[in-house]
């Protein structure tokens, strides 16, 4: 950030990072070997140094969680931060050649995309390329290519396993959207209107500040962001918002992948 980009603010010097469990992972067979799958997980992101976890519940791969399931996997970082004693440690796995080793493959690897990246001219242009959906979609072909020659285990789907009952899935009815719909009505009777409408004109005039040209729709050189700070103080809705930046900036459309 201090090299590259001439970042003066030292806090921005620092690569602060979320982590969350890999909820692709997680299959629908057995889904209760989910929970083993979700801790050694948010272990390895404990012991990584993460400053901030999210734990998927075991059931994702039905539907959005159940209560039991999400509060499993709320003790499941509870355990982890109270009973293993890895936050005891600053560095608990500090001086492992193995991690070590790890760690710069997975560096080399990443500066050699970002190499790649940089002379397509940057993020923007692969992306327009096709590149980054390319490779994406040529390692989830691997991946399922080891899964079924079973060069790679998943335990419950490939090998160990079993008859199994459907299994209990939250279920949410159309009260739900009739809640949110009223909500939402009684949101914009309320708000002042001419407030949001100003607000989201504001966006709209800063999204269109010097714009460059691009494949699809244009980009801005403006910093946008104090302006949608101000539209969602004044009440402007997700949706709202997200018009406004339409209007000027189009809808991306993706490029096929050959």
């Amino acid at each position: 950030m201090k090299d590259r980009f001439g970042a003066k603010n030292q806090r921005t010097w620092l690569m602060r990072f979320h982590t969350q469990t890999a909820g692709v992972s997680l299959p629908a067979q057995q889904p209760m070997n989910n929970i083993a799958r979700v801790a050694v997980q948010a272990l390895a992101a404990v012991l990584g140094g993460t400053q901030s976890l999210h734990t998927d519940s075991y059931d994702e791969a039905f539907a959005l969680p159940t209560e039991e399931a999400a509060r499993i996997a709320l003790r499941t970082q509870q355990i982890i931060a109270y009973e293993s004693g890895v936050a005891q440690t600053v560095d608990p796995l500090g001086g492992s050649y193995f991690l070590e080793n790890l760690t710069l493959q997975m560096e080399n690897g990443a500066f050699d995309y970002f190499g790649k990246m940089d002379a397509m001219g940057g993020m923007v242009k692969a992306i327009e390329r096709g590149y980054p959906q390319k490779e994406i979609a040529e390692s989830s072909y691997q991946y399922q290519r080891a899964v079924e020659a079973k060069e790679k285990v998943i335990v419950g789907v490939n090998e160990f396993a079993i008859e199994e009952e459907p299994p209990h899935t939250l279920y949410i009815d159309e009260t739900v959207a009739h809640q949110q719909s009223e909500k939402l009505k009684n949101l914009r009777a309320r708000r002042s209107n001419e407030q949001v409408r100003s607000a989201l004109d504001a966006l709209k005039k800063a999204a269109e500040k010097e714009p460059k040209a691009a494949a699809n729709g244009t980009i801005s050189s403006a910093n946008t962001m104090p302006y949608i700070v101000d539209a969602v103080r004044a009440y402007a809705t997700v949706g709202e918002i997200c018009e406004a930046l339409r209007q000027v900036y189009g809808t991306y459309t993706e490029v096929s992948i050959t």
